[in-house]
């Protein structure tokens, strides 16, 4: 096993049996804590609707740590590129710091590209009940449009190699259990949305 900062990891196991006919182990069901992955193409809006999302839940007094996939990669991921391999370890090391949280009775918002399918379905096998997928379905010529960086334009330029959505693919969710539009959408209401998701879902007694 090589360590967190390494490029690959194996990540130790820390779901326990659950009753017979429970339909697998859990992890931590009943605490309180959870994991919301915010899943999406760069600028599809995952970060301003987990903000707020943030905020409703904090001020209904959870405790909730974000972990945003930018800032991600400035210190936790630091020195990663964009390789599918870099990727997917970037996904792993992500779903491993959430997995922690939820452990500890935590709420965890993680908003990142997350491009493929795999590595967010490791993520989803870490944290089992306790994982709610949200894919920001936003299309691709709105999230050019919101470009306010221009990644799109340096991409299509042949500027930024292997860009999601560009040159390189992104694998929409096949299950999620929220998908939100941005389009004709405000942020608050796809956030309450997803609050209502959680309440439903039963993970969380707010």
């Amino acid at each position: 096993m090589t360590s967190l900062a390494g490029r690959r990891m194996e990540l130790p196991a820390r779901a326990e049996p659950g009753p017979p006919g429970s339909g697998g182990p859990r992890h931590g069901l009943g605490t309180g804590g959870a994991c919301i992955w915010f899943t999406g193409l760069s600028g599809s809006g995952k970060t301003t609707t987990a903000e707020i999302l943030r905020t409703l839940l904090l001020g209904a007094g959870r405790r909730v740590t974000l972990l945003d996939g930018d800032v991600v990669r400035t210190h936790l991921s630091k020195g990663l590129g964009f390789s599918k391999e870099d990727r997917d370890t970037n996904v792993r090391r992500i779903g491993f710091v959430a997995r922690e949280i939820v452990a500890h009775g935590g709420i965890v918002i993680c908003a990142t590209v997350s491009p493929y399918r795999s590595a967010r379905d490791e993520v989803r096998t870490m944290l089992g009940p306790d994982f709610i997928e949200v894919f920001v379905d936003t299309p691709l010529e709105e999230c050019e449009r919101r470009d306010s960086k221009g990644l799109y334009a340096r991409a299509r330029c042949g500027e930024i190699p292997a860009f999601t959505g560009v040159s390189d693919p992104y694998e929409t969710p096949l299950q999620p259990e929220v998908v939100i539009g941005t389009v004709g959408r405000s942020p608050h209401v796809n956030a309450s949305l997803i609050l209502a998701e959680i309440r439903e879902r039963g993970l969380l007694d707010l």
